[in-house]
């Protein structure tokens, strides 16, 4: 199989700015779906053309699908801590390639095990050590499968994709600056839309702009909500958490935790919301900056780069911006369009930001600068 000319261009940026892969360095490719392999070529060439050292691990959906309805405690324990979570440590980065051709696979896997799963192998070998120890980046791949849950043509889906994906992120960095900047200064935020009117402090929590380093495609600008703060009502857009599908989420909240909700399947929310303590309480919130991204597709590293969209994250915190929240969960649901207000002031009107300096973001200004 030859190298496409956008995967060998999607390979570099992976390598030189998602990783800043050096010499010596270890480097653990793992491809789930074999969909994806003439980009893992692609970067065990240019992994091996700058001296690092690249892992391979290739994975079957089908095979995974199997192991997760069938592994237990014992079993997850044994994985991690036999396999994975050893390698994990020997790792400077990561490079994971989700190129499963079906979405659902998992949807049939039980919250039992998928509650074994998070708690005994995602979380000590993904949450803790990879998330928090390597420079690692996350990113799909193009199939029919995934164009036809964006409800688009295979061609016009692939063309759309790479140049999600190869976004000038160094441009984007600097569009973000100035939001970045607002709402280090920012106590309250406010989204209100159709659906939502939801309220929570992020006074003095810290901000972390994404721009290509960890997820690819990427534009998010996220924190965390001070964790007892939120309140109100919010609505998502459709998602899809361990394969199953939601085609709506509504939740109601008091005092930070989820009191209410309604969905397209609230027997499998209700059994996410419990999962643990954490799972019905919020451990991001982000800022959706991608221009070039305009609607969901069922896919969350695309959903919640969507330009004028923000997610409120059940579950689990990130350490680099915590709140405190531990969960087993972390599910990324994103509304999209909402008024923000920052401290009462409107700074974005439904999809876009009003506030001066703030219109660097606007798709129409972003794209057309030079």
């Amino acid at each position: 199989m030859l190298i496409s000319e956008k995967d060998q261009k999607l390979a570099e940026n992976l390598l030189s700015h998602s990783c800043d892969l050096k010499k010596g360095e270890h480097v653990l490719i793992q491809l789930v779906g074999l969909n994806g392999i003439g980009l893992v070529r692609a970067l065990c060439r240019g992994a091996r053309e700058r001296g690092a050292i690249p892992f391979v691990k290739l994975e079957d959906t089908e095979t995974n699908r199997i192991l997760m309805e069938t592994g237990d405690t014992e079993y997850w324990q044994k994985q991690a801590h036999t396999d994975q979570l050893p390698l994990m440590k020997q790792m400077d980065a990561f490079i994971g390639i989700r190129a499963a051709e079906n979405i659902y696979e998992n949807s049939s896997i039980g919250s039992a095990q998928n509650k074994a799963y998070s708690d005994h192998f995602l979380v000590p070998v993904h949450f803790e050590e990879r998330v928090n120890n390597t420079k690692w980046c996350i990113l799909r791949y193009p199939s029919p499968a995934f164009a036809m849950n964006a409800k688009m043509p295979t061609q016009d889906f692939a063309e759309f994709y790479y140049k999600a994906c190869l976004l000038d992120y160094e441009k984007l960095r600097k569009a973000m600056l100035p939001l970045e900047e607002r709402l280090r200064k920012t106590d309250e935020i406010r989204l209100k839309g159709e659906g939502t009117d939801i309220r929570f402090s992020v006074k003095n929590q810290n901000w972390i702009p994404c721009y290509g380093t960890r997820n690819i495609p990427d534009g998010e600008l996220f924190s965390s909500p001070i964790i007892d703060s939120v309140e109100g009502e919010i609505s998502y857009a459709p998602s899809v958490y361990q394969g199953k599908p939601f085609e709506f989420v509504k939740l109601r909240v008091k005092q930070g935790k989820v009191v209410d909700f309604d969905s397209s399947d609230n027997e499998g929310l209700r059994q996410i919301l419990e999962t643990d303590e954490g799972a019905s309480r919020f451990g991001e919130f982000s800022f959706g900056t991608n221009p070039v991204i305009e609607k969901p597709m069922y896919d969350i590293l695309f959903d919640e780069k969507i330009y004028g969209s923000n997610h409120l994250t059940l579950g689990q915190d990130y350490d680099i911006a915590p709140n405190g929240n531990h969960s087993s969960v972390h599910w990324d649901l994103v509304c999209i369009g909402a008024d923000v207000y920052l401290d009462g002031d409107l700074a974005r009107k439904g999809r876009i930001f009003v506030s001066e300096e703030l219109k660097g973001l606007n798709p129409d200004q972003f794209l057309e600068m030079k």
